[in-house]
């Protein structure tokens, strides 16, 4: 059985991949008028690109339907992370060890000691943002802090 939301002819809407073909050989005012229609509101700018990418969403939005509930509830998560500029949960690396994990590296035969904390790292009582930052701190150049202390993308050693 087909889906009558994604069947133009038993809606009565043209077929969607005609629809966005359409936007193709359309003038920017073209895609104004268009943005109006579908959107009920003047096109937030003129810039071609923006507005087809943004018709052509709207255009299977409307025939296949949108974003799941829990799809929009944890993207409004990263967005307030965001701007509250506390990343973790969601926005956190997922290479971070949990807090109060010790990193240990030997340099230049000197062993080294980063500790993980919640919002950030510490190392010989100093905090730092990144890892990378700490360890620009013990080795005096930059360095990717992952890489240093040898984790994957994980979290685990590599």
């Amino acid at each position: 059985m087909r889906n009558s939301r994604s069947n133009g002819s038993t809606t009565g809407r043209p077929d969607v991949l005609a629809e966005l073909m359409a936007l193709r050989a359309m003038s920017v005012a073209q895609l104004r008028e268009k943005w109006e229609a579908l959107f009920g509101a003047p096109a937030p700018n003129g810039s071609r690109g923006n507005l087809e990418l943004r018709l052509g969403y709207r255009i299977q939005e409307l025939a296949h339907g949108g974003l799941r509930r829990e799809t929009r509830r944890t993207l409004d998560v990263l967005a307030e992370e965001i701007a509250a500029g506390k990343l973790g949960g969601l926005v956190s690396d997922p290479r971070k060890p949990a807090p109060g994990t010790k990193l240990v590296r030997e340099w230049e035969g000197e062993e080294h000691v980063v500790t993980v904390l919640a919002d950030g790292f510490e190392w010989q009582g100093r905090r730092f943002k990144s890892l990378s930052a700490a360890v620009r701190a013990i080795t005096g150049v930059n360095w990717n802090g992952w890489r240093f202390f040898g984790l994957d993308r994980t979290g685990g050693v590599k």
